[in-house]
């Protein structure tokens, strides 16, 4: 059995997982999606993926999506839509992947599911942007702008006074979003994987800067796997669709917790280390239970 591990820096989640796989009987080959193209000639089902010759993966593996132009990126993940639809299990999928990296997809999909998540505004329009942060520093609260396509906490911004609005630029793409304060303090949030529907393990993210993702050098600690920090990370990874992902959740100075996002193509090797928790092999097992429900439809 072959797989694809879509990617352009392997890295510790590449070999861990690669050797996961091999120990199984399982070989995986590194490809970026900014490599594969369409050619109706060159294979029998029109898709090239390198690595591959006229063969199909028995399955993908998704890691990253190469940024690029709209064009670029929605190639990208045509090529993901058009394996599934050759009968080649993607993990996550394609639509999921579409719904997770798109955070105005995620805010209102989690909304409609009446999962709590911070007040949001996602505007190209100027004006509107402007007089929602007029309103809600008005009412004493302040604001994060997030890139609407964006992870590992890169491009963030506070909003916290009118002198912050420069940074707006005309027919920019606006997510803005309440920021939650969380007490006095370290600043710190929560991460929680789901796999198959199931809250595995959670670790607390902490920093002395307001952005707490790891990549940004926050520290991670194990979390007990509270009841309802279990029931809203589960359910916010069935409202996006995501057969695993990494939820991230934060819990306001009165108690109230808030999912902040959902991370399709989640990071988990902080999370491993702090908890102690497999799970590498974990994610490995549901993405193994997906080829063997693919090959047995193709038998």
């Amino acid at each position: 059995m072959r797989i694809a591990i879509f990617t352009d820096e392997p890295g510790w989640h590449g070999r861990v997982l690669c050797r996961w796989l091999a120990e199984r009987g399982v070989s995986a080959e590194f490809v970026s999606l900014a490599a594969c193209h369409v050619d109706l000639d060159e294979t029998g089902h029109g898709l090239v993926i390198p690595g591959f010759g006229n063969e199909l993966p028995d399955g993908a593996f998704v890691r990253g999506v190469p940024g690029g132009s709209l064009e670029a990126i929605t190639l990208r993940l045509d090529f993901l839509h058009m394996l599934e639809t050759l009968g080649c299990p993607v993990f996550n999928r394609g639509r999921t992947i579409e719904r997770t990296v798109d955070k105005a997809m995620t805010s209102l999909l989690l909304r409609n599911r009446g999962i709590p998540t911070p007040k949001t505004l996602v505007t190209g329009v100027m004006d509107v942007a402007q007089s929602f942060i007029s309103r809600e520093l008005s009412a004493g609260r302040t604001l994060v702008k997030k890139p609407l396509f964006g992870s590992q906490g890169k491009g963030l911004r506070r909003i916290e006074g009118d002198h912050d609005l420069s940074g707006l630029l005309p027919g920019e793409i606006a997510y803005l979003q309440e920021f939650i304060p969380t007490g006095d303090g370290s600043f710190h949030d929560v991460r929680v994987m789901v796999v198959d529907g199931k809250a595995i393990a959670a670790m607390e993210r902490r920093s002395h800067h307001w952005i707490t993702n790891r990549a940004q050098g926050a520290h991670c600690y194990s979390l007990p796997l509270q009841e309802e920090l279990v029931s809203l990370a589960e359910s916010a990874a069935s409202a996006v669709g995501a057969a695993y992902a990494g939820v991230d959740l934060m819990r306001r100075r009165d108690g109230v917790w808030f999912v902040t996002e959902v991370n399709g193509i989640p990071a988990w090797q902080g999370l491993q280390r702090a908890t102690g928790v497999n799970v590498t092999g974990l994610i490995g097992a549901a993405f193994m239970r997906r080829l063997d429900r693919g090959l047995a439809a193709l038998a």
